[in-house]
């Protein structure tokens, strides 16, 4: 479908300083590895409330908003709070994207937005940025990721970041809403997406190591495209999560872990952020635009 498309279609630590952890239900450890397939889908939660198993879900609730100031002309933003953002809300002519206003930077969030069933086009994209990420394009593009200030996951499954594609999960269908979650751990450093209620695993590692401010960004390049921000949570960093953060960096798979003969507690904890798995296939322009 054409992003002009307008009228609506059919519906079709020190160790020993590391005490014995809590486990955290957000854990996602397949990292950047293999394409996941998309299970059984679960019914996504509706309200601003955490659900059972919601990342985050013992934070606290964080009620950061879309900025009026950092965003395209071909955005509008609406609702409570101005939770709500329009992208080409007469015809599309681009790429359109709008900035969140929570900075990132050495905590953990988590948010979701409520996709409206306008799903198709060349590209809606879903992830962070810095300022310098550009939020208006006179082009359809995969904007989002084109460079080294964005990472962002298309409607087509593919992971973008400094103009490099991965193939991440299956294409989303077109005319359906869908729910996405975005987990930002700065302390581990990693983003991890969640689809209708189903954690797809780690996108992208390293963010820890990004010194600028990094925010919320979404865009799109369909006409008519709705996104609401429908849930968005904090979690305070305690001095445990910092102390596997500093181990972890020099710990690298799950065979030097059992090296350290640690208690079977302490080392469940630090294995929920190992990663053995192999990198995503990069995908060329071709690929993507043909059913994965």
């Amino acid at each position: 479908m054409s992003d002009l498309e307008i009228e609506q279609q059919p519906d079709p630590a020190h160790l020993a300083a590391v005490m014995t952890p809590r486990r955290r239900r957000h854990s996602a450890r397949r990292g950047v590895g293999p394409t996941s397939q998309d299970a059984k889908v679960s019914k996504a939660p509706t309200s601003a409330s955490p659900s059972r198993g919601c990342p985050l879900a013992h934070g606290t609730k964080d009620n950061w908003t879309w900025s009026n100031r950092n965003r395209s002309n071909e955005v509008v933003l609406s609702g409570p709070n101005f939770r709500t953002v329009h992208f080409h809300p007469n015809w599309s002519k681009g790429t359109a994207g709008v900035q969140g206003k929570r900075p990132l930077n050495n905590g953990r969030y988590y948010w979701e937005l409520h996709v409206s069933q306008r799903v198709f086009g060349t590209s809606i994209m879903f992830g962070i940025g810095t300022r310098s990420a550009r939020l208006h394009a006179n082009a359809f593009r995969n904007m989002l990721g084109e460079n080294e200030h964005g990472w962002g996951l298309s409607h087509k499954g593919v992971l973008w970041h400094n103009g490099v594609a991965l193939l991440y999960t299956k294409r989303f269908r077109e005319n359906h809403s869908t729910q996405i979650g975005v987990l930002f751990d700065g302390i581990e450093g990693t983003l991890t997406y969640y689809k209708d209620g189903k954690c797809l695993g780690v996108a992208f590692r390293g963010l820890d190591k990004i010194e600028e401010p990094l925010y919320p960004i979404v865009c799109s390049t369909a006409a008519k495209t709705e996104m609401t921000l429908k849930s968005a949570r904090r979690e305070f960093v305690n001095l445990q999560d910092r102390c596997r953060a500093v181990i972890m960096r020099r710990v690298r798979s799950s065979s030097q872990l059992e090296k350290l003969k640690l208690p079977l507690p302490i080392r469940a904890y630090l294995t929920e952020v190992i990663d053995d798995k192999e990198p995503l296939r990069q995908v060329d322009n071709y690929d993507i635009l043909c059913d994965f």
